[in-house]
């Protein structure tokens, strides 16, 4: 199939089984949005279309296209249409996990700045958020004077598309060991782009390497704990799993296209049949909680959501770590070596799916859920 129908057949099929009516029917989302926002927000058919009419290239290169055809201006978090953020990540990441990483870290800084941030990100600038904080490294904050500039020194590691972006949220620690939050312009005397810490294969085209800063001017942005105190912490949490589903609906794809060709008579293919069977309980329950997710977080804006994330990012996970058995055991090598985008996908899902932390999320989960009177109940 030609790769911009192969496009256009991945779009429809994702969106067909993760519509919503998106008419909104309760006024108090209306409400919750903001008004001055909505005349430049995007929406999941000008994705769709953008992928139609194009043959992918490097991540950093596609970035850089969807943000200068305006299509980094989601719809906020938390404020009437957060499943439509979520379509669109989820659309995104049914076509390159890779560009999803950094697609994803660029929308997630533009929100960031819009709950705590003083100013906005310059036109056409692209951005990285790396707040990943792993022992070995370590990015300490200074203060340079009054107001909010500060100067960082040391090392940040995970840091997604570090050749490609003009600026990043880096989160650091002051003089008195608080966590604190700072955005930097990449492009001066001081940061160093290494080729450390990242020889992955799947997600490759990430480029999450290790980044040295030695002195850089930055601007503190909100205060020490405001980044991850701010209600909007859990919801970026919770639009992760739209992306492992995405992914997830993207290797489904495959299957249910073979599928469609298995004569109904034929008794031949009753095994690929049970796991699109499989494929299709895990992806619709795995749907059912975005959907309910994202209307929750709609509708309460100002209770934490914590619960409400961990749950989605866990089903998610779940539900794209059993799509992921099933798809490779129905189909067998042939597109794991002859199909590129399916191949692409299926080695780079089991490396994204690990920006969960496993039996620790479902532990923190579980000491959450006894603190709920009734947290099952229909």
């Amino acid at each position: 199939m030609h790769p911009l129908k192969t496009h256009a057949y991945r779009a429809i099929f994702l969106h067909d089984i993760f519509c919503i009516n998106l008419i909104m029917e309760e006024k108090m989302e209306q409400k919750a949005e903001n008004p001055t926002q909505r005349s430049s927000q995007i929406s999941l058919a000008d994705v769709n279309g953008f992928f139609e009419r194009r043959v992918l290239k490097e991540s950093g290169i596609e970035l850089k296209a969807l943000v200068s055809a305006g299509l980094d201006q989601l719809p906020m978090p938390g404020r009437g249409q957060t499943f439509v953020r979520w379509q669109i990540l989820a659309a995104v990441a049914a076509q390159n996990l890779s560009l999803l990483k950094l697609y994803e870290g660029h929308t997630d800084a533009l929100a960031i700045l819009d709950e705590i941030g003083d100013a906005t990100a310059p036109p056409d600038s692209l951005w990285g958020t790396w707040c990943a904080e792993p022992p070995e490294a370590r990015l300490n904050l200074y203060s340079a004077g009054a107001g909010t500039k500060v100067r960082l020194t040391g090392r940040k590691a995970w840091c997604s598309g570090a050749a490609d972006v003009s600026h990043a949220l880096v989160s650091c620690w002051n003089s008195t060991n608080e966590p604190c939050l700072a955005a930097v312009f990449l492009d001066q005397s001081g940061v160093s782009v290494t080729k450390d810490g990242w020889h992955a294969v799947g997600m490759a085209d990430s480029g999450s390497v290790d980044v040295l800063f030695d002195n850089v001017i930055a601007q503190q942005v909100g205060l020490p704990h405001a980044y991850l105190e701010r209600r909007g912490f859990w919801y970026g949490g919770a639009g992760i799993a739209a992306c492992w589903y995405g992914a997830a609906a993207a290797l489904a794809w495959k299957l249910h296209q073979q599928a469609q060709n298995i004569s109904a008579s034929s008794s031949n293919d009753a095994h690929r049949l049970a796991h699109l069977g499989d494929v299709d309980i895990a992806l619709s329950s795995a749907a059912a909680m975005l959907r309910e997710s994202a209307r929750l977080i709609d509708l309460h804006p100002h209770v934490d959501a914590m619960l409400i994330a961990m749950r989605a990012r866990l089903t998610v996970e779940a539900a794209a770590t059993s799509v992921y058995l099933a798809t490779t055991r129905a189909l067998g090598a042939g597109p794991l070596c002859r199909d590129t985008h399916f191949a692409q996908m299926a080695a780079d899902l089991p490396v994204f799916l690990r920006q969960s932390h496993a039996e620790r999320d479902l532990a923190l989960l579980g000491r959450k859920v006894t603190t709920e009177s009734q947290p099952w109940r229909l």
